[in-house]
C-alpha cells in the first residue's frame, strides 16, 4: 500500500503487508499474525508503532526477494512513484524496511520450523535403519548362495 493512517494492521492475524508510504500512530495494536514491512525512509515508524506484541526483526534473504516482488509488480501494475523511487536504490531502500514480526507468531513459526527439523532427522533415521537392514537381508542372501 502507498501509507496507512492510525491504527494500520491493528488486529492483523495473517498474510504480509508492504507500507511504501507513511502510518499513523499506533501501528500493529493487537497484531497476532502475519508480517508487515514498512519503508522507513525518514526513521520516524517506530515511535508510531504499538510495540506491545511485535518486534522488529532483521530482514532475511527470502524477506527481501519477497519485497522486490512485490515493490515491483506494484509498480507494474500503477506506475506508483513511491514503488518507483524504492527500485530506484533497492538495497538502500532494503535496509530502510522494518520487518514488523508479532511475538507469539515468531515463536509459532520457530516451533513448527524445529518440528519440521526433527522429523527430517527422524525420517533420515528411519530411512537409515531400513537402509542398513536392506544391506543384513542382502549380505544374508549373498552369504546363502
Amino acid at each position: 500500500v502507498e501509507g496507512v493512517g492510525d491504527h494500520g494492521c491493528e488486529y492483523m492475524t495473517g498474510g504480509r503487508v508492504v507500507v511504501l508510504g507513511a502510518t499513523g500512530r499506533n501501528f500493529a495494536a493487537g497484531m497476532s499474525g502475519g508480517v508487515a514491512y514498512v519503508w522507513d525512509r525518514d526513521q520516524s515508524f517506530a515511535s508510531k508503532c504499538n510495540m506491545e506484541l511485535v518486534d522488529f526483526d532483521p530482514l532475511e534473504k527470502e524477506d527481501k526477494a519477497l519485497l522486490l516482488a512485490k515493490v515491483t509488480r506494484h509498480f507494474e501494475l500503477t506506475e506508483s512513484n513511491l514503488a518507483q523511487e524504492f527500485l530506484a536504490d533497492p538495497e538502500a531502500s532494503l535496509s530502510q524496511i522494518k520487518k514488523v514480526m508479532p511475538r507469539d507468531y515468531k515463536a509459532v513459526l520457530l516451533a513448527k520450523k524445529n518440528k519440521g527439523l526433527q522429523l527430517a532427522k527422524e525420517t533420515i533415521s528411519d530411512s537409515e535403519k531400513q537402509a542398513a537392514k536392506a544391506t543384513t537381508l542382502d549380505a544374508c542372501k549373498i552369504g546363502d548362495v
